[in-house]
């Protein structure tokens, strides 16, 4: 794996492939409160692209391109949080969305283990460490940090061509595509008060 480190933009000679996976870490799980400190962009080549965000100086605007351009496919895992720190903090509509946790819970229902490491033992046969998940994400960034932001990117494609070949396989491959396609409202309506209630219940 390669990291690139990156402050406030990604470069403008760089060149997103179709489909990309995204990641983001901040100070806490509440985009109106917390600030957005670091994105994390793969073309999934095993090289991982973090961009060091600090709106008080500047919008990334390279890197807005990318995730307004609404051909590349985006590759998330729990895209309902990640997009709606983006809608957020950037003011932008996030489509062409694959999120790796929808699909696993579609597909793998002989499990309640949905999370990215799981996800990394049970599909890649790969141990991925956590130990950097709960940590001061706004101050300048250790080794460790960068490598932990860098993994949570760095495996995606292979589970997303994984968790596909199952969703076919069980004919749930419409539905996946409906519930990717209905993140951009759920972002909404988790930003707009109504993330804590099931508007759907009786």
């Amino acid at each position: 794996m390669k990291i690139n480190f990156y402050k406030g933009d990604l470069p403008s000679s760089f060149r997103a492939s179709n489909t990309i996976a995204l990641d983001s870490e901040t100070m806490g799980l509440n985009p109106k409160r917390d600030k957005l400190c670091l994105v994390q962009i793969s073309n999934g080549d095993e090289i991982c692209n973090l961009v060091k965000i600090d709106l008080s100086i500047e919008k990334p605007l390279n890197l807005i391109k990318i995730l307004k351009d609404n051909k590349i496919q985006k590759i998330f895992h729990y895209a309902r949080f990640d997009v709606a720190v983006f809608k957020y903090n950037f003011r932008i509509n996030i489509k062409n969305i694959y999120c790796t946790k929808i699909a696993s819970k579609l597909v793998r229902t002989y499990t309640d283990k949905h999370g990215y490491k799981d996800l990394c033992s049970e599909l890649l046969g790969k141990s991925i460490s956590k130990t950097e998940q709960s940590s001061d994400w706004g101050g300048e960034l250790t080794k460790d940090q960068q490598r932990y932001a860098a993994t949570d990117v760095l495996y995606l494609h292979k589970i997303k061509d994984k968790l596909n070949k199952m969703l076919q396989r069980e004919k749930r491959d419409k539905l996946a595509k409906a519930c990717f396609d209905f993140i951009q409202y759920r972002v909404d309506l988790d930003i707009n008060g109504w993330s804590d209630h099931d508007i759907f219940k009786h």
